[in-house]
């Protein structure tokens, strides 16, 4: 089974700074499409934004849109999250996901992947 396991999460203050990472136990393949999403008590697991393997396309949601950046490493399955400008509001367990089928535009809802990671806490205080 496939094991996804994210890295990097923290308390930090409005402001700062934050990398995840997370790295996945199977080898790249050219389908392959992964995410990150964010949840907070009582909430469903919101799209923060997707990196596609081919190609790099990458897409966000608004709430982070030039605060947030996805980048790769192609010699393995490994995505980075920069989080920049954190704000109290970005409070939440940071998820990474896998999906394994082709798309054409990168999924935002949750139930189009196929693996996850076990959760970061990242906690941005005022």
């Amino acid at each position: 089974q496939v094991q996804l396991v994210e890295s990097g999460g923290g308390l930090v203050q409005a402001g700062d700074s934050l990398r995840l990472s997370c790295t996945a136990s199977e080898g790249p393949v050219s389908t392959l499409t992964m995410a990150w999403f964010r949840q907070t008590p009582g909430k469903e697991r919101e799209f923060v934004g997707g990196i596609t393997w081919v190609g790099g396309r990458t897409n966000y949601a608004d709430a982070v849109k030039g605060r947030f950046t996805i980048s790769r490493d192609n010699t393995k399955v490994m995505v980075y999250l920069q989080m920049n400008s954190l704000k109290p509001e970005d409070t939440a367990v940071y998820y990474c996901a896998l999906r394994r089928r082709l798309v054409v535009t990168i999924p935002i809802t949750a139930n189009e992947y196929d693996e996850w990671g076990q959760g970061t806490q990242v906690t941005v205080s005022s």
